[in-house]
C-alpha cells in the first residue's frame, strides 16, 4: 500500500521538474525562472535558472511584513557567558540585519564580493551571514578558533573583500582569543581583506588595526539600513570549506534559490514542523548543519530557531540540553550522536531529565556520524519520542536518507537512516559501476542530476569537483560512503568508502564492529580502526571510553568485547585488540577522526587535521597504540 512518502519519491523521480517546481511556491520569487533544471552544461546541472530572488528577504522581510513581525524568530543563549538569553523578533532580527548589511556596504561589499566570517557561536554570526545574503555578497563561514594558518589558506582562495570576526570564543573553561589568529592568518595570506568588523566581547579586549579594523557597535550606531539586493537563483549564496582542508581547498558552493527550494521543503516533509514552531540544531554555524538548521531552513519557514553557545556536557551539567528544550518550548532538536553520547557517559540513568518538563518535545534528528543502536536505544528509552537517524553531507546541504516524519513515519531499524528522501536517487555500485543486490556492501552513489540545494560545482574549481565527485562512476555523484540498501529500501551506511577493511580477503566494515562494542553495558563511545599486518592485510583494532562509574576493570571489559565480535561476526574478523582510552580525537563538530587514528597506528606520517578539537588526544591515542605492539613500537 502506498503513502505520502512513496507517492512523493516516485514523483520525484518521474518528474523531478515538476516536483521542485510545485516546492518552489514556497518560496518568493522577484522574478520566476525561464527553466526549472537547465541541463544545457551537463554534469553541471543548475535549477531555476533565469529566476531572481533573494534569500534574506525569504529568511526575514515577508515573515516581519507578513504576520509574523513579533513571532520569536531567533533565540540566542549562551551558559558560557553567565545562562544570557537573547530574543529577537522576525521585525527586530531584520531591521539588525538591515542595518549590519548597511555597515558591510560602507565597507565597499557589494554583490558578488565574498566575505568571509570568523565568528563564536552569538546572535551577530547569524546576523553577518544574513546580511551577506541581503547585499548579494557571499559569505564564507570559518569555524572560530582555527588555526592562522588554515584560515590563511581560505583567504586566499576566497579572496574576501571584508572578514568578519569578534574578539574572543568562549569555552567551558577558556576563553580563546581570535585577534591574534585572525592578525597572523591575514599574515600569511597573499590576498589581503579591505577592512575587517570585530564585534568586541567583554571577555576578551582587543587592539584594532587603524586604517583596517571597524569596531562592530560604532559602525552599526552611524550605518543606514540596506534593502535587499536581487540575484540570480543560480549565484552563489555562500562556500563552505569541508573540514580536512589541505593545500588544495574545496570550497563547497551553495546557491541561492534551489537552496531555499530544499530547505523549506525539508523542514515540513522531513522534520514536521510547521510555522511558529521551535527548532533547535545544537550544532555551529561554522559547519553546514549550522548553515542549514541553524541560520537558513528555520527561518526559511518562519520557525523559531535557537543559536546556542555552550555543550551537551558542562554547561553546568549533563542535562544542559533538557534545560534548553524546556525553557525553549523545544519540538524538534538536530545534534550530532557524540553528543548523545556524552550525555549518556554523564548520566547514564538519565537522572537530569527528571528536573524538566520536556512535554512540547515531540522529536529528535542525529546526523554527522553514524548513530550506534545503543545510543540510539538509550536516547528512545529515555526521551520516549521518535529518535530518527538520517544521514547527508556537506557538499548536499540537506538530507540525502531519513525518516521523513512529515510524510509518512516508517519503522525505525537500527543502524539504517531509513530511505532515501525524494528527490534523491540513491545507487549501490560495485566497483565496475554495477548496481549490486539487495544487502551486498558497495560505494553509495547518487544518480544526476542531483536535487535542489546540493552542490553545483566547487568554487573556482570545476575541474576538481569532477574529479573528486564524477569522474569514478559516470553519470553519479560518489558520496565516498560504503553501505547497502536492503530488501524493503532501507540504507546503511557501513563507513567511508576508505573505512572497509581487508582481513585475508573477507571485506568487513569497522561500522559493524563499533556496533557490536557499543552494545557492552559499560561503552560510553567506540571506534574500529584497521591497521596494517603482514600476514592478514589489515586487522581491525577497538578503542573504547568507559562510562562513568563503571565497576569492571578494563582488561575484563576488552576481553568481553572481543567475545561479542566472535560472537557476533565471527572469528573471521579477526577482532582480538581492544584498548581503553579517557577519549577519542573528534573533529569540532564531533566526527571521530579514525583515519589519523590509523595512520599513528601503521606509524605513518599525517597532517593534523585542521578541524580537530583538541591535538592532545592524538599523543593519548599513540601511547594506547604503542601498548598494543603499534605506533612507534613498531620500529622497536
Amino acid at each position: 500500500m502506498s503513502n505520502a512518502f512513496d507517492e512523493a519519491h516516485a514523483r520525484s523521480m518521474a518528474d523531478p521538474e515538476g516536483f521542485w517546481a510545485d516546492a518552489a511556491g514556497e518560496i518568493d520569487w522577484i522574478k520566476p525562472w525561464d527553466k526549472v533544471l537547465d541541463d544545457s552544461r551537463a554534469p553541471f546541472y543548475r535549477w531555476f535558472a533565469g529566476a531572481e530572488c533573494n534569500t534574506c528577504y525569504n529568511a526575514l522581510d515577508r515573515h516581519a511584513d507578513g504576520g509574523r513581525g513579533d513571532q520569536a524568530a531567533l533565540i540566542y543563549d549562551s551558559p558560557v557567558t553567565g545562562n544570557t538569553v537573547r530574543t529577537y523578533t522576525y521585525s527586530e532580527l531584520r531591521d539588525e540585519v538591515a542595518l549590519f548589511a548597511g555597515v558591510l556596504r560602507a565597507q565597499g561589499v557589494g554583490k558578488g564580493d565574498r566575505v568571509i566570517i570568523y565568528m563564536p557561536m552569538v546572535a551577530e554570526a547569524a546576523i553577518a551571514m544574513l546580511a551577506c545574503a541581503r547585499l548579494g555578497a557571499i559569505h564564507s563561514v570559518v569555524f572560530g578558533g582555527f588555526a592562522a594558518n588554515e584560515l590563511a589558506v581560505r583567504i586566499d582562495d576566497a579572496k574576501p573583500k571584508a572578514m568578519i570576526s569578534a574578539t574572543c570564543g568562549i569555552e567551558v573553561n577558556r576563553v580563546i582569543e581570535y585577534m591574534p589568529l585572525l592578525n597572523g592568518a591575514i599574515e600569511l595570506a597573499t590576498h589581503k581583506p579591505d577592512a575587517c568588523v570585530i564585534l568586541a566581547r567583554p571577555e576578551c579586549e582587543a587592539d584594532l588595526k587603524d586604517g583596517r579594523d571597524v569596531d562592530w557597535v560604532s559602525a552599526m550606531a552611524v550605518a543606514e539600513p540596506a534593502e535587499c539586493v536581487p540575484v540570480a537563483a543560480t549565484d552563489p549564496l555562500y562556500i563552505l570549506y569541508t573540514s580536512g582542508t589541505t593545500g588544495q581547498p574545496k570550497g563547497v558552493v551553495r546557491d541561492n534559490g534551489g537552496h531555499m527550494v530544499a530547505l523549506k521543503w525539508s523542514m515540513k516533509n522531513i522534520y514536521d514542523v510547521d510555522p511558529g514552531d521551535v527548532y533547535w540544531a545544537a550544532s555551529d554555524v561554522g559547519w553546514v548543519v549550522g548553515h542549514s538548521y541553524i541560520v537558513y531552513a528555520p527561518l526559511l519557514h518562519g520557525c523559531t530557531t535557537i543559536l546556542y553557545e555552550g555543550k551537551p556536557v558542562g554547561t553546568p551539567d549533563a542535562g544542559a540540553f533538557w534545560r534548553v528544550i524546556a525553557e525553549h518550548k523545544v519540538k524538534c532538536m538536530f545534534t550530532a550522536p557524540t553528543a548523545f553520547r556524552a550525555i549518556k557517559r554523564e548520566d547514564p540513568d538519565g537522572k537530569l531529565l527528571g528536573d524538566y518538563d520536556m512535554s512540547g518535545f515531540e522529536s529528535l534528528f542525529l546526523a554527522g556520524e553514524r548513530l550506534d543502536p545503543d545510543t540510539l536505544h538509550w536516547a528512545e528509552d529515555k526521551l520516549g519520542v521518535p529518535v530518527i537517524d538520517h544521514w547527508w553531507q556537506t557538499e548536499t546541504g540537506w538530507t540525502i536518507a531519513s525518516n521523513c516524519l512529515g510524510l509518512h513515519a516508517f519503522d525505525i531499524k537500527p543502524g539504517s537512516p531509513t530511505k532515501a528522501v525524494p528527490g534523491w536517487d540513491v545507487q549501490v555500485l560495485d566497483d565496475a559501476g554495477h548496481p549490486v543486490a539487495d544487502g551486498d556492501i558497495g560505494a553509495i552513489c547518487i544518480k544526476l542530476p542531483l536535487p535542489p540545494s546540493a552542490l553545483p560545482t566547487l568554487y573556482q574549481r570545476d575541474d576538481l569537483f569532477r574529479e573528486k565527485y564524477l569522474d569514478e562512476f559516470p553519470g553519479y555523484y560518489v558520496t565516498a560512503d560504503a553501505g547497502m540498501i536492503d530488501e524493503d529500501g532501507y540504507l546503511y551506511i557501513m563507513a567511508r568508502t576508505d573505512d572497509i577493511i581487508n582481513v585475508a580477503g573477507h571485506r568487513l566494515s569497522t561500522g559493524g564492529m563499533e556496533e557490536v562494542l557499543a552494545e557492552h553495558a559499560d561503552v560510553a563511545e567506540c571506534a574500529v580502526i584497521g591497521v596494517e599486518d603482514q600476514l592478514k592485510g589489515q586487522l581491525p583494532v577497538g578503542f573504547l571510553v568507559l562510562n562513568a562509574g563503571t565497576a569492571k576493570g578494563n582488561d575484563e571489559i576488552c576481553a568481553d568485547v572481543v567475545q561479542m565480535v566472535r560472537d557476533r561476526i565471527g572469528p573471521v574478523a579477526a577482532f582480538k585488540l581492544a584498548v581503553v582510552v579517557e577519549r577519542l580525537p573528534k573533529t569540532r563538530s564531533g566526527k571521530i577522526l579514525r583515519g589519523t587514528m590509523q595512520s599513528i597506528a601503521d606509524n605513518k606520517e599525517y597532517k593534523m587535521p585542521a578541524t580537530i578539537d583538541d591535538p592532545a588526544i592524538l599523543g593519548e591515542i599513540d601511547e594506547a597504540l604503542q601498548t598494543l605492539g603499534y605506533s612507534d613500537a613498531r620500529a622497536r
